[in-house]
C-alpha cells in the first residue's frame, strides 16, 4: 500500500500522519466523538427575575448604533444638530465620536462620559417595562462637530443639506444623501476594539479608520483614509465652529481661534502632500481637499480642540506623527464571543390539539446580556438565527436534540425588530436600515455589517419603528415602518391627533429592490403595521394596531396604492378613498396585533397552508379564514388555544422539521407577565375543533369544522348567538360599536334555524337581514360527535351579501323561509336581561381586555393605564393640571369618554366603550372597581 501523508486537526493543532496511521487515528477520533459527554452546564430554566445584567454598552465592543440629539452641544458648536442613524464609536480612553451614515459625516466627537442611554431599547434593557424613553444625548465634553450637511462634497466645499424633500418633510430632512454624491457601505470589525468605516463618495470607495491619539493630557481625534483613485476633487468637512475669530494654516496644520478672547482653538493637522490642501471658510468651517489621482491616497487627519496656549504643542504633535510609520492594512479580526451557551428544550405533553415546546434562551450567558428576542428565522441546514431588541444576533444549533448550542453572531444594532435568512445570509432590519452580515474569516461571527439598504428615510421619532421585514418571493423585500405616534419625545411638529411628523415613509409598506438601491411605496396610512407574506404566492398582508383613526385591529390584503385611513401617514396631497380591510378583529378578542405567518408545511394538520395571525396583547395565535366564494375577499378570525408563556411577535417555518417557531418579548401592554421565549408550535394529531372554513351570505352563515358535529347540539338554536356592529373611524383612540342606523350599540340577530351538513362537519345558521357590516360575531356552544365541547366566538367582516350555494356547501333541500324581519321583531332580540353584579364586572374586565392595560392590584410595570386597587374614592390628577375625586360619575365618564380626562403620567390610549358595554354592563364594571377599594 502506498504510504502517503495527510493532515488532521487533533487537540487544537494540525498533525501530519501516514495514511495507515491516519486511518486508525481518524477511527479513534470518530469513536471519541460518538462518546462525547454533554456540556457540564445546560440551562434548564430562564429566570429573568434574578438575572444579573452587565451594562447595555459593552466596553470591549467598538460601536453601538443609536439616534442622538445634538441640538444643545454649546461650546461654539453648531446647533439644531440631529443624527437619526448614528454609529457611536468607542475610540478608547473615554473618547467617542458619532458617524452619521446618512450624511457621511462625523456629527460630533467628545471626551468624558458616554451618552444618556434613554432610547427605548436602552432604557428598558434592565428595567423590562420602562417605556419612558427620551432622545439620547452626549453626557461628556463635546469637542468637535459638523452641522446638518454632508461630510463630503465634490469639487467645491458645500455646507448646505442637499436632500430635497417635498413639504412638509423639508423642515427636518431625514434619510441618506443621493447615491450620486455618496453611499454608506458598512462597518468592518478589526481587532478587539477597532473598526473601519466603508462608504463611497462620487463613486469612489473610501475606507476610514477612526482613532484617538494624545499629547500631554490633550485628546486628538484621528481620521485615517484609504481613498481609491478618483477623477474629481473630494473635500471632507472636519469641523464647524460658530464662534470663530481668526483662521491660520500651513502645509501641515490649520486652525480657527475661537471666542472673544481667542483663548480656545480648533485645529487640524495632516501629512503634507498627497494632493491634500486645507479649505478654511468664514472663520467657521475646517475642511481638507484631495485632488484627483490615478493611484489613490493614504491620508491621516488629526483634529483637536483645546486652549490656545497648547497650540504649539499640537503642531509639534503633528510633526512627530508625520515622521512615524502608519499601517493602513486591515488588522486581524478576533473572535469576540468564543464561549457557547447550552440550553434545554421543554417539550410539552400532547394534551391538546396544538401545543408549544419552549426552547430555552441563553439566559444567563457569559456576557450577562439581556436576551429579549424579537424575531427568528432559519438556515437551510436547520440552524436558527434570532435577533434581540437589545441589538444582538444569536445563532442556535441543535434544535430538537438533547440540548441546543447558542453563540453570539453580531451586536451593536439599533432596535432591530426583524431578521430574515435569505440564501443562508442574514439580513436584519433596524433603524439604520437593512443590514446584511458577512463572516469573512469563517469564525462564526459577523465581521462586516454591510448596508444592504438605507434608502427608506428614518426620522428621530421614537415610534417610527423599523417594524417588519419579509422576503418577496419575486425578489427583494417588503418592509413596514411604524407611524410617528404621539407617545414619547418628538422632533417633528404635531400633525393630527395622536401623531407627530415623522419621515416621508412612516406608517407605510415599502418594497425594497433586490439590490437594495431603490424602493416603491406599496401602501400608506398605517399606525403600527406588521407584515405577513406567502413565501410562494407573494400574497401580502399587513395588520394595524387600534388607536387614533384605527377603530379596531384590521388585517389588510396589500395592493399597490392602498391607503388605510391615518391622515398623518397618508403621504399624498389628495387623500384617496380608504381601502377596507380583509377583516376587522374585535378589540376584546384581539387587543394588540403584530405579524402573520403562513403555515406552508405538512406538519400542522388543519392549519396547513393557512394564515396565522399573531397577537402581542392576548397573547397568542389566531387562525385567519378567507371566504373566497365571492369576488371580494372577506376574512374571519378565531383564537388558537395553546400555552403562550410570553408575548409573541414574529415567527417562521423551519424547513428542516416543518414546524413553525415563534418568538417575542414583553414591553408594551400584554396580559402575559413573561419576558421572552422561543416556542415551537406543534400539532399533536388530536382533533381540531376550530372552524376550518366559513361562508356568509344572504341565507346566513356556514361554519365548517374538521370533525363531525353532534346533531342534537346543532338542533338547539339557543347554542348560537349572532351580533353585528360597525366602527367609527375618527381622531379618537379606537372606536365604540354602532348599530346599522349609526346609533351606539350592537345588534343581536336571531338564528331562525340551524342545519347540519350531509357530512356532519358544517353547520348552517339561518340568519335574517344579512347586510354588509364591518363586524359580525358568532358565539357558539356545541359538541363534536365524540362529545368534545366546542365553545368559542368566530368573528368576521362581511363585504358582500350574495347567495350561498347551499347545495355545494352540503345543505341540499334546505328551506330558508322568510329572511326579512321588521325592526320591531329585531328589537325583541336586543333586550338587556342581565343584572349588574361584581361578578359580571370582573368577567367584563377580562373579556374586554381591560386587564391588558390595567391591574386589579397596584402593578404598573408593562401596563398602559393606572391600577384599579383603591381607585374608587381616591383623587386623580390629570395631565391638564386639574383633579377630581373618583366617584361613579367619573368612572362612567372614563368608560365612555376615556380621553376627556387623562391621568397624569399616562397617554390618551384607551378606546371608548360606547356601544360596546350597555348600561347594565357599565354598572357592573363600576361595582367591580368599587369592590377593589379597601
Amino acid at each position: 500500500m502506498k504510504n502517503t501523508s495527510r493532515t488532521v486537526f487533533v487537540n487544537g493543532r494540525y498533525t501530519t500522519l501516514s495514511t495507515l496511521a491516519g486511518t486508525l487515528l481518524m477511527s479513534l477520533i470518530a469513536l471519541t466523538m460518538s462518546c462525547d459527554k454533554p456540556p457540564e452546564h445546560i440551562i434548564s430554566d430562564n429566570n429573568y427575575d434574578s438575572l444579573q445584567l452587565a451594562p447595555y454598552v459593552e466596553q470591549d465592543f467598538p460601536f453601538i448604533t443609536t439616534s442622538i440629539d445634538l441640538r444643545n452641544l454649546g461650546h461654539g458648536l453648531p446647533d439644531w444638530n440631529l443624527t437619526s442613524r448614528g454609529v457611536i464609536m468607542n475610540l478608547g480612553d473615554d473618547t467617542y465620536a458619532c458617524f452619521d451614515p446618512d450624511l457621511l459625516r462625523w456629527s460630533v466627537g467628545w471626551t468624558g462620559d458616554f451618552i444618556s442611554l434613554t432610547g427605548m431599547a436602552q432604557i428598558s434593557y434592565d428595567d423590562f417595562f420602562n417605556k419612558k424613553n427620551k432622545f439620547p444625548q452626549v453626557l461628556g465634553d463635546p469637542k468637535i462637530a459638523t452641522g446638518l450637511y454632508p461630510g463630503w462634497s465634490v469639487n467645491e466645499p458645500a455646507y448646505d443639506d442637499p436632500r430635497t424633500k417635498s413639504a412638509p418633510y423639508d423642515k427636518d430632512k431625514w434619510g441618506p444623501i443621493s447615491t450620486s454624491l455618496g453611499r454608506w457601505g458598512g462597518i468592518e470589525l478589526e481587532d478587539s476594539n477597532s473598526l473601519a468605516l466603508h462608504y463611497t463618495v462620487d463613486g469612489t470607495d473610501i475606507r476610514e479608520l477612526p482613532g484617538r491619539l494624545s499629547f500631554g493630557e490633550e485628546t486628538v481625534f484621528e481620521r485615517a483614509f484609504e481613498i481609491n483613485p478618483h477623477q474629481n476633487t473630494l473635500i471632507v468637512n472636519l469641523a464647524e465652529v460658530t464662534n470663530g475669530a481668526k483662521m491660520e494654516s500651513s502645509d501641515a496644520w490649520a486652525y480657527i481661534l475661537q471666542g472673544e478672547n481667542q483663548d480656545s482653538v480648533t485645529a487640524v493637522g495632516t501629512l503634507p502632500g498627497h494632493g491634500a490642501t486645507w479649505v478654511l471658510t468664514d472663520n467657521r468651517y475646517l475642511s481638507v481637499k484631495y485632488q484627483s489621482t490615478d493611484t489613490g491616497i493614504h491620508s491621516r487627519i488629526f483634529i483637536w480642540k483645546g486652549p490656545t496656549d497648547k497650540l504649539e504643542d499640537f503642531k509639534a504633535f503633528v510633526e512627530a506623527e508625520n515622521s512615524r510609520d502608519y499601517e493602513y492594512k486591515k488588522k486581524e479580526n478576533i473572535t469576540r464571543w468564543s464561549e457557547k451557551v447550552y440550553t434545554r428544550e421543554i417539550k410539552s405533553p400532547d394534551t391538546a390539539t396544538y401545543v408549544t415546546d419552549q426552547l430555552l434562551l441563553p439566559v444567563p450567558n457569559p456576557w450577562n446580556r439581556n436576551v429579549r428576542l424579537m424575531d427568528v428565522d432559519f438556515f437551510s441546514d436547520g440552524r436558527g438565527a434570532a435577533v434581540s431588541f437589545s441589538g444582538d444576533v444569536w445563532l442556535v444549533d441543535g434544535i430538537g436534540s438533547d440540548y441546543m448550542t447558542w453563540t453570539r453572531y453580531a451586536s451593536g444594532l439599533n432596535q432591530p425588530m426583524s431578521i430574515e435568512v435569505l440564501r443562508d445570509t442574514i439580513y436584519v432590519f433596524d433603524r439604520s436600515g437593512i443590514i446584511r452580515f458577512h463572516d469573512t474569516n469563517n469564525d462564526g461571527e459577523a465581521d462586516f455589517y454591510e448596508n444592504f439598504s438605507n434608502i427608506a428615510d428614518q426620522s428621530m421619532e421614537t415610534r417610527e419603528w423599523p417594524a417588519d421585514l419579509v422576503v418577496d418571493p419575486e425578489g427583494g423585500f417588503f418592509i413596514a415602518k411604524g407611524g410617528s405616534l404621539s407617545g414619547g419625545p418628538h422632533i417633528g411638529a404635531p400633525t393630527t391627533k395622536g401623531f407627530a411628523r415623522g419621515s416621508q415613509y412612516d406608517g407605510s409598506v415599502i418594497h425594497i429592490s433586490e439590490d437594495g438601491r431603490s424602493l416603491e411605496v406599496m401602501a400608506t396610512g398605517l399606525r403600527g403595521p406588521y407584515l405577513g407574506i406567502h413565501p410562494e404566492t407573494g400574497f401580502l398582508t399587513v395588520t394595524d394596531q387600534q388607536g387614533n383613526y384605527v377603530p379596531s385591529t384590521p388585517i389588510y390584503h396589500v395592493q399597490k396604492g392602498d391607503y388605510y385611513g391615518v391622515p398623518s401617514t397618508a403621504h399624498v396631497v389628495d387623500t384617496p378613498a380608504i381601502t377596507p380591510p380583509l377583516l376587522w378583529a374585535p378589540h376584546h378578542i384581539e387587543p394588540s396585533s403584530i405579524g402573520q405567518v403562513w403555515m406552508t408545511t405538512d406538519k400542522m394538520g388543519p392549519l396547513n397552508d393557512q394564515l396565522v395571525h399573531i397577537s402581542f396583547g392576548k397573547p397568542g395565535l389566531y387562525k385567519i379564514l378567507i371566504d373566497t366564494t365571492d369576488q371580494t375577499l372577506q376574512g374571519g378570525i378565531t383564537y388558537i388555544p395553546a400555552h403562550y408563556p410570553t408575548p409573541i411577535s414574529k415567527g417562521a417555518i423551519r424547513g428542516k422539521d416543518g414546524y413553525p417557531y415563534f418568538t417575542g418579548f414583553n414591553l408594551w401592554g400584554s396580559s402575559s407577565k413573561g419576558i421572552s421565549s422561543l416556542l415551537r408550535f406543534r400539532y399533536t394529531g388530536m382533533p381540531d375543533i376550530l372552524p376550518v372554513q366559513f361562508q356568509a351570505g344572504r341565507q346566513g352563515i356556514v361554519l365548517r369544522f374538521d370533525v363531525p358535529l353532534n346533531e342534537a347540539e346543532i338542533d338547539n338554536i339557543g347554542n348560537f348567538q349572532v351580533k353585528r356592529y360597525n366602527y367609527l373611524r375618527s381622531p379618537e383612540y379606537g372606536s365604540g360599536h354602532y348599530r346599522m342606523d349609526g346609533s351606539p350599540g350592537e345588534e343581536h340577530l336571531p338564528v331562525l334555524a340551524t342545519h347540519l351538513s350531509e357530512d356532519k362537519k358544517a353547520v348552517l345558521l339561518i340568519v335574517p337581514n344579512m347586510a354588509v357590516v364591518e363586524q359580525m360575531e358568532v358565539s357558539y356552544k356545541m359538541a363534536s360527535e365524540e362529545g368534545t365541547l366546542m365553545s368559542d366566538v368566530f368573528s368576521f367582516t362581511l363585504h358582500e351579501v350574495n347567495d350561498i350555494d347551499l347545495d355545494q356547501a352540503g345543505f341540499r333541500d334546505v328551506n330558508t323561509g322568510d329572511l326579512a324581519l321588521s325592526s320591531d321583531e329585531l328589537a325583541v332580540n336586543n333586550q338587556e336581561p342581565q343584572e349588574a353584579t361584581v361578578e359580571l364586572g370582573e368577567q367584563l374586565f377580562t373579556k374586554m381586555a381591560c386587564i391588558g392595560c390595567h391591574s386589579p392590584g397596584t402593578r404598573t410595570d408593562g401596563l398602559y393605564g393606572p391600577p384599579f386597587q383603591d381607585l374608587y374614592g381616591s383623587v386623580r390628577e390629570f395631565n391638564d393640571g386639574s383633579s377630581q375625586e373618583v366617584d361613579e360619575a367619573y368612572l362612567r365618564e372614563s368608560i365612555l369618554e376615556p380621553n376627556k380626562k387623562v391621568v397624569k403620567g399616562y397617554d390618551a390610549e384607551m378606546p371608548s366603550f360606547l356601544g360596546i358595554l350597555n348600561d347594565t354592563e357599565i354598572d357592573a364594571v363600576i361595582l367591580y372597581i368599587k369592590s377593589l377599594a379597601n
